[in-house]
């Protein structure tokens, strides 16, 4: 839920471009090991048949050139990284961490709370507007993510929205998982992110990883089947 500029990007541009080093307890959320690869899914979107009315700003002031992609099964977009912290305050997601904090998420646990950014994987979606409506194409909140940056693939769960006219973001968790620097302030990635977001489903409960690798695998299966 944050709207960052360019200034800041190119502030950061170096830790934007590089890969963290994991801490100790990355193993446990590193990328989902699977049969499928990076390689294949990324095999099915080379083209874009453009499913938004117009395109997305990936930071406040850059030029709009991201559109959102539809694909049989899927919709699909090309961006940066920028690291959502919001939700449940922890020791690496809180106010002090992060400038743009905020202890809400757009959607949430199946006890109420908001979702936890440090540990569980998740993509936010722009707003709706007259642009793209993500509910139009029967996206939600737990609806099922393949993050692909390089040769690796984090499944993650649709948990937050951000600003309608800016694309390309996601948790502290998934940033991670994918080898890169997870910092709220001065991590992501500048460019080289693709998000596949699978149609049609949803995690029970949203916040369960288990349930989302699972999930996952079997629709990026089924979607190189389907494509």
């Amino acid at each position: 839920m944050r709207t960052r500029t360019l200034t800041l990007a190119a502030a950061g541009g170096a830790a934007l471009l590089a890969a963290a080093t994991l801490p100790a307890d990355a193993a446990s959320v590193r990328a989902q090991d699977g049969t499928v690869t990076a390689a294949a899914l990324l095999a099915e979107l080379t083209s874009c048949s453009q499913i938004s009315k117009g395109r997305y700003r990936t930071d406040a002031g850059a030029p709009a050139t991201v559109p959102v992609c539809g694909k049989n099964g899927a919709v699909f977009w090309k961006a940066d990284m920028d690291i959502d912290c919001d939700g449940q305050a922890t020791a690496r997601c809180n106010r002090r961490t992060d400038p743009w904090f905020q202890d809400q998420t757009a959607f949430h646990q199946s006890d109420g709370r908001p979702l936890n950014s440090e540990k569980l994987p998740y993509v936010v979606v722009p707003a709706p507007s007259p642009v793209w409506n993500y509910a139009s194409s029967g996206i939600r909140g737990g609806s099922v993510a393949a993050v692909i940056y390089g040769d690796r693939i984090q499944y993650a769960v649709v948990g937050d929205t951000g600003p309608s006219k800016i694309i390309g973001e996601a948790s502290y968790a998934t940033a991670q998982g994918l080898g890169i620097d997870p910092d709220p302030a001065t991590g992501g990635a500048a460019s080289g992110v693709t998000y596949l977001v699978f149609t049609g489903s949803r995690v029970t409960p949203l916040e369960s990883r288990t349930a989302t690798a699972s999930l996952g695998e079997e629709l990026a299966e089924r979607f190189i089947r389907s494509n």
